[in-house]
């Protein structure tokens, strides 16, 4: 059922980001420029399913009264559309009333992805290397470029961490489909380092972070202590026998940034300073949603980076994702690990969009 609040809000709103974005003011605040185009677009889709509801809203009551009217020729060609232009109808309140849903208006960002082995020693390294290699395959079936920034190999292949961008270039969406993967991932399988075949549990942890611009986040330099230091590990030689590692502390919260994946020291500092802020966009994120949680339900892929949400089983050939019910639960382990996501994300965005639904409607 269409809400005409509901609609009524979208038209005020969408002709209010309109006005203001038009506004002589705005031309030179960047930032404001930034966020009213963002919500611009946003708002968009709604607004064209409304468009489309009430033309053909109208064309059905048209046809209706062509149908009531007292030229029977007419009536019985109107007859015939009626059913037809109905059915349309109804789609495009279906299609309105998932529109009219409450987006994250950060779906259409760029990403940073931490990726840091847990439990498990060099098991879970390996395992940390499998997830990224998962990734590296999902990014070249959605056409996102792949950005390493840093990695901590592990004693024996994988990693310990490795940290990289995704970028959907004039696409986008990349943080809309890649969110859900934030949480534990946990899997069972005999580790190439097991000499009587038992099968262990190991896990590793996901951070999908939306990647923030300077306007997003109130960064002042005066809070940053940046050190340099000699990179260490696999690279060219420049890289190990120069200080072109960077290291970020953020005084106020704690949070330290290390990067040296390049040779250079100031393209370090760039990508640290984009993880820095990416991370901390995350933190007011998280203490945002924290604070509407005490008021309304969880909703899926809320990006809690302490819950368990998939587990690999190599004996059984399955990955279970717990967040999702019945058929959508269990896929085949060997098509997820050659980057086939495209199922169990669409089936976490249906299910996230009717938990919204259900959220918007209670209120």
């Amino acid at each position: 059922m269409i809400r005409p609040d509901a609609l009524s809000a979208l038209d005020a709103r969408y002709g209010a980001v309109s006005a203001a974005l038009a506004a002589p003011d705005v031309a030179t605040d960047v930032a404001a420029m930034t966020r009213l185009s963002r919500e611009l677009s946003a708002l968009e889709p709604a607004v064209q399913a409304a468009a489309r509801w009430r033309a053909l809203k109208d064309e059905v009551a048209g046809l209706r009264e062509m149908v009531a009217g007292d030229d029977a020729e007419m009536a019985e060609l109107a007859e015939l559309e009626v059913a037809e232009r109905e059915a349309d109808l109804a789609a495009a309140a279906e299609s309105l009333e998932e529109a009219l849903v409450p987006r994250d208006p950060e779906d259409a960002r760029d990403v940073i992805v931490e990726i840091r082995a847990g439990t498990g020693g060099d098991e879970a390294a390996l395992f940390a290397g499998d997830l990224y290699d998962l990734y590296q395959k999902w990014a070249a079936t959605n056409g996102w470029r792949i950005e390493p920034m840093d990695a901590s190999a592990g004693g024996m292949g994988g990693f310990r961490d490795i940290t990289f961008g995704l970028k959907g270039g004039a696409s986008g969406g990349v943080f809309g489909t890649m969110k859900f993967e934030s949480g534990v991932h946990r899997v069972q399988r005999v580790p190439a380092t097991e000499s009587q075949g038992r099968i262990h549990t190991s896990a590793a942890t996901v951070a999908v972070l939306p990647e923030a611009e300077e306007v997003d986040v109130d960064l002042r330099m005066q809070d940053v202590r940046v050190d340099v230091f000699r990179a260490s590990g696999p690279g060219g030689q420049s890289v190990n026998t120069t200080d072109s590692a960077v290291r970020l502390t953020h005084v106020p919260t704690g949070l330290v940034v290390s990067i040296q994946d390049e040779k250079s020291q100031l393209k370090n500092k760039d990508k640290a300073f984009r993880v820095l802020r990416s991370r901390l966009y995350q933190l007011e994120r998280d203490r945002i949603h924290d604070a509407r949680a005490s008021a309304r339900k969880e909703l899926v892929g809320s990006g809690d980076r302490s819950a368990k949400i998939r587990t690999y089983n190599y004996p059984q050939g399955r990955v279970t994702d717990h967040r999702l019910d019945g058929d959508d639960k269990n896929h085949a382990l060997a098509g997820v690990l050659a980057g086939e996501l495209a199922p169990i994300v669409r089936a976490l965005q249906l299910a996230d969009r009717a938990a919204r639904m259900d959220a918007d409607a209670g209120e």
